[in-house]
């Protein structure tokens, strides 16, 4: 969902910025490059660790999260990402989020966007009871794929973040990477193919 379908990324890095400015330290795409597409706590851990922050991973989610909460209410969409996913749905190709977000903070992602958002036969949040593993483990798309009905070697991924993309491919699906223009491209190689937006992709590449 992050950096695909909505562009929450630029929100998360000004929200991590300031938190880590606090204690002097710089968020830049050195650490979010590898930060991105982890879990909430994970990526806390994550954080915290690389940069020395002198709080704990409660601390700093207690500090972000109502500053989240505050920019994410008026996410916008990707370019391109509701047609192209409305398109898919006109079609009748089975289509879902399988996203690290917790239940509750895609309901403020989303909350501009439910109607979009109903055309997703599942959607899968990274606290789902089932995922005990955040990505690059393939968990949430294996329980994602089973939800739908369908075998991982069917399924074709869209992914922003290294991390998702490893988890993908660990699932046995296919794997479109989805980088941020800020990405060294090489870190997708393992991708099926890389793209720079949706106009960049067309319903022939996903095998349709």
């Amino acid at each position: 969902m992050d950096g695909v379908l909505l562009d929450t990324e630029p929100i998360y890095t000004k929200v991590t910025s300031s938190i880590a400015a606090e204690h002097g330290k710089v968020f830049d795409w050195t650490v979010k490059a590898d930060l991105i597409g982890r879990p909430a706590f994970d990526s806390a851990e994550f954080l915290i660790e690389k940069l020395a922050l002198p709080i704990t991973p409660e601390e700093y989610l207690e500090k972000r999260t109502p500053l989240l909460e505050k920019l994410l209410a008026s996410t916008e969409a990707i370019a391109g990402a509701e047609a192209f996913t409305r398109e898919l749905h006109r079609k009748n190709i089975p289509i879902a989020v399988a996203t690290s977000t917790d239940a509750p903070l895609f309901e403020v992602k989303t909350e501009h966007h439910r109607e979009w958002f109903s055309i997703f036969s599942k959607v899968v949040c990274g606290d789902h009871p089932r995922v005990l593993r955040g990505k690059p483990a393939p968990d949430i798309f294996l329980v994602t794929a089973e939800l739908m009905g369908m075998r991982p070697e069917d399924c074709v991924v869209i992914e922003d973040s290294p991390n998702g993309l490893a988890a993908a491919l660990a699932a046995g699906m296919r794997a479109i990477g989805f980088p941020d223009p800020h990405m060294d491209r090489a870190r997708y190689a393992a991708a099926d193919f890389v793209v720079g937006s949706f106009a960049d992709l067309s319903l022939a590449d996903l095998g349709f």
